[in-house]
């Protein structure tokens, strides 16, 4: 008796590795990694939180849902991409922003930064972060009004504080403060354990690549005391400043996103040093107190210059030295 197996031969460019690993399972451990801060969140400012994430969320959804059935595309809103992009929005606003807020800015980095270059992995630009910019430069009163928790109270955030008196001194409560969210500032950059927890996650489960988040962080704090808010090499407080604003958000969740972020291991350390460099400048020499944001969507755009010039040795080649 012979037995005829029909076989289907999937042809396909290198490299010819396969593995279980899925875009819906490497976004869901991101948005796992989102959980702490978002507690945090919820804790210190209360439903507030809840109701600008979820209006930030469904908000991105939709946008894709709709872009993408307009354009006749596959819908992929079920790859939680538009989830992720909806809650580090929500985390980069104030807690006290109108509920369109969130809407407009999830419209904004679904359909005009992320679909209209061609979806998920096409983006030049990091979709969360160029909709902060745009509402910034939109809506700046919104945009900047911080909210001290828990008590509702407006103020100024250590940033702006340090910005208007470099030679601030922080107490031990200052830091205290910083690392339990206990400050004003957006929704979910203020607790740095929050932000530390998810991002020690990210790097068990080997979602993303150390190097930049550890270049990013080394190297601003290289530079913070380089190039010190009271002059050259008088750089104090260091740690003040890390655990200061959006510094390690930006460097665990946003700096390394898959498609604005290079794919070489040296690409990925000229990021990080990058995006630490500029953030010292804008900090301290800019107009504005926080250089997160406009640090990385910058480094963005340089990303496909250091993806040209950055390349691994190809395999059984030698390195040709000229004369």
């Amino acid at each position: 008796m012979k037995i005829v197996i029909n076989q289907i031969m999937t042809v396909s460019s290198p490299p010819h590795i396969y593995g279980t690993d899925t875009v819906e399972a490497r976004m869901r451990d991101v948005l796992i990694a989102l959980v702490p801060a978002f507690c945090f969140a919820l804790y210190h400012y209360g439903i507030k939180a809840f109701y600008t994430t979820a209006i930030a969320v469904i908000a991105a959804l939709f946008a894709e849902y709709l872009f993408q059935r307009v354009m006749s595309k596959p819908v992929t809103i079920n790859d939680f991409s538009a989830s992720i992009t909806g809650v580090l929005l929500a985390f980069n606003l104030p807690p006290d922003v109108p509920l369109w807020l969130p809407a407009v800015g999830s419209f904004f980095a679904i359909i005009v930064v992320k679909q209209l270059f061609g979806g998920l992995g096409s983006n030049f630009l990091n979709p969360a972060l160029a909709a902060r910019a745009f509402l910034l430069a939109s809506f700046p009163v919104y945009m900047t009004s911080w909210t001290f928790a828990p008590d509702s109270v407006t103020s100024a955030t250590y940033l702006a504080m340090v910005k208007q008196d470099p030679g601030f001194i922080p107490q031990t409560s200052d830091y205290m403060a910083l690392l339990f969210g206990k400050v004003g500032g957006s929704l979910g950059e203020t607790s740095a354990v929050a932000l530390l927890i998810g991002g020690v996650y990210l790097l068990v489960r080997k979602i993303i690549n150390w190097r930049i988040p550890v270049f990013y962080i080394g190297s601003f704090a290289v530079f913070a005391f380089i190039f010190g808010r009271t002059g050259f090499f008088n750089g104090h407080n260091i740690l003040f400043e890390v655990l200061n604003g959006g510094l390690i958000m930006g460097a665990f969740f946003m700096a390394t996103d898959y498609a604005t972020s290079p794919i070489t291991p040296g690409g990925k350390i000229v990021m990080g040093i990058g995006c630490g460099l500029l953030t010292v400048f804008i900090r301290f020499f800019g107009g504005y107190p926080e250089g997160v944001c406009f640090s990385i969507i910058i480094m963005n755009l340089f990303v496909p210059l250091i993806d040209k010039y950055i390349r691994p040795r190809v395999y059984g080649r030698k390195r040709v030295r000229r004369a």
